[in-house]
């Protein structure tokens, strides 16, 4: 497994070739916003290192994950209001796995949203992505 694939998305997010609105990064995961978002608030959490699915994934990576997964669905919580949250990690095509370097999905949810899984991917308002990544960071009046 290599640290990073040059034509990986992901891996071009977290080289910074690529833009994204991020929301929480450490030594060994980046979270950025999902510009599909299923819901307000909707993050990618993903680690550093390149791996392809769950199946891929070296043990301290999903652990490293994992945890940041859960501070972001806390400051979902917190800073936007959630009522609930869906962590959703899709690993090969069956399953709806679209971009091929492994992911959790937080999907934040709220008592009134209409929201039922699985969502159909669909570009989102990138002003409220940002403004909702911003509240995220905690930097949001």
């Amino acid at each position: 497994m290599a640290d990073r694939d040059p034509d990986c998305l992901f891996c071009r997010i977290i080289a910074r070739e690529l833009p994204a609105t991020f929301v929480d990064e450490d030594e060994h995961t980046v979270s950025f916003m999902d510009i599909n978002p299923a819901t307000r608030g909707h993050a990618l959490v993903i680690p550093r290192r390149h791996s392809v699915d769950l199946h891929d994934i070296e043990p301290e990576d999903l652990a490293a994950t994992a945890l940041a997964a859960q501070r972001v669905a806390e400051h979902a919580r917190e800073r936007l209001g959630a009522t609930g949250i869906n962590l959703l990690n899709a690993c090969g095509v069956a399953a709806w796995q679209s971009v091929f370097h492994f992911h959790i999905h937080v999907i934040p949810r709220y008592d009134d949203d209409p929201l039922r899984l699985p969502w159909v991917p669909a570009a989102g308002d990138m002003d409220d992505i940002a403004a909702a990544g911003a509240e995220l960071r905690g930097d949001a009046a």
